[in-house]
C-alpha cells in the first residue's frame, strides 16, 4: 500500500506530530494485515484517542464513524486496532513513546522529520489479537423527539411519561429539576 504522508495534510488541514504518528501506525497496520483502503466494512478500526492521528488512519484505511467501521474508545493511548472481515486476522499497534528522543519534542518540524524517517521498528509496536468481529453498521429509524422536534435515531431516545425524549433534552429536562 502506497500513501505519501503529503496527500493527508490537505485532509487534516496541517502537518503536524499527531497526523506523522497516525501515519506510521495506520501504514504498519494496513502493511501487516496486507489489507487495502476499506470500501465498504471490510476493514474495522478501534482508536483509543481522538487526536489528530486518527484523520490519518481515516484517510487511510477508509475506516469512518459515517460508514460504522470506525470505533472510538476514549482511553487517551496512541493505540488502535485494526479488524479484517476478510481475513479475521486483528493487530493492534501502539505508538513506542519512550523511543521518542526527547529534544525532539520542542521542534515540530524535527519531530515530524524523525517520525517520517524512523524505521518503524523503532516507533510502533505491533501486537496480533484476537477480538470477536465487530457488529456491521446498522440503519436506525428515525423518532421525533416531543419536547426539541428534532429527528433522534431510535437506539438514542428513551420515554418520559409516554413521550419520547432525546438525550439532550433529558439533560436539559434532570438539570431543571436539580
Amino acid at each position: 500500500m502506497e500513501i505519501k504522508y503529503d496527500e493527508m495534510i490537505a485532509f487534516h488541514g496541517h502537518s503536524c506530530p499527531g497526523l506523522a504518528m497516525g501515519y506510521r501506525m495506520t501504514m504498519a497496520a494496513m502493511n501487516y494485515l496486507d489489507q487495502y483502503r476499506s470500501e465498504d466494512e471490510e476493514l474495522v478500526a478501534i482508536t483509543e484517542n481522538n487526536a489528530c492521528g486518527v484523520d490519518a488512519l481515516q484517510f487511510i484505511s477508509g475506516c469512518t464513524f459515517g460508514k460504522g467501521n470506525l470505533i472510538f474508545k476514549d482511553y487517551g493511548k496512541q493505540a488502535y486496532t485494526f479488524y479484517s472481515r476478510k481475513t479475521g486476522q486483528g493487530i493492534r499497534v501502539v505508538l513506542k513513546q519512550a523511543a521518542i528522543p526527547a529534544d525532539l519534542r520542542a521542534d515540530r518540524s524535527a519531530f515530524i522529520s524523525w517520525l517520517l524517517a524512523a524505521a518503524e521498528s523503532d516507533i510502533v509496536a505491533l501486537q496480533p489479537v484476537v477480538i470477536d468481529e465487530p457488529e456491521k453498521a446498522r440503519i436506525m429509524v428515525s423518532v421525533v423527539c416531543d419536547f426539541c422536534g428534532e429527528a433522534v435515531m431510535e437506539s438514542r431516545i428513551a420515554s418520559r411519561q409516554g413521550k419520547n425524549i432525546c438525550i439532550p433534552c433529558s439533560q436539559k429536562d434532570i438539570a431543571q429539576a436539580g
